[in-house]
């Protein structure tokens, strides 16, 4: 019932197409490294103000944050770019699964978003968050990104 309220509550921020504000935007910019920027602005409003916000809640759960764990926030879903779905798209891509190349792309962002970083010379911290990457060494911040992104 929680995952069904989450994908509800999201659904309906998704619909909104307002941009994120002045102050949003230099935020993130100081987050973000050139090159790692020029790809986030390529997210969808929905997808950019969804990334500030996890970033936002993953630093209130994890204030001692280093600055690669923040651009893992702020980029976790980068890789939902190379399946160029709208809303209606990701609703039946999560209702139908891995059916047909878009869909399956949207279900592997991470591990898409990862190489996109990688390719752009993103740290490897930063790649191994935004993959979901299972070694220990990583776990605690991403269960801190896990949370932050259960919305």
């Amino acid at each position: 019932m929680k995952h069904l309220r989450h994908l509800a509550v999201r659904f309906i921020k998704s619909l909104s197409r307002k941009l994120p504000s002045n102050a949003d935007l230099a935020e993130v910019a100081a987050i973000l490294m050139t090159a790692e920027l020029q790809l986030w602005q390529q997210l969808p409003p929905m997808d950019q103000r969804h990334s500030i916000v996890v970033m936002r809640r993953f630093l209130e759960r994890r204030p001692g944050a280093q600055p690669s764990e923040a651009r893992a926030a702020l980029l976790h879903d980068i890789g939902k770019i190379e399946a160029n779905l709208g809303v209606v798209g990701r609703v039946f891509a999560t209702l139908i699964g891995r059916h047909g190349e878009r869909f399956v792309a949207y279900h592997d962002h991470e591990l898409i978003g990862s190489e996109l970083l990688k390719d752009i010379g993103s740290d490897l911290i930063t790649r191994q968050l935004v993959a979901g990457s299972k070694d220990s060494q990583f776990a605690g911040a991403l269960q801190d990104l896990r949370d932050a992104d259960n919305i």
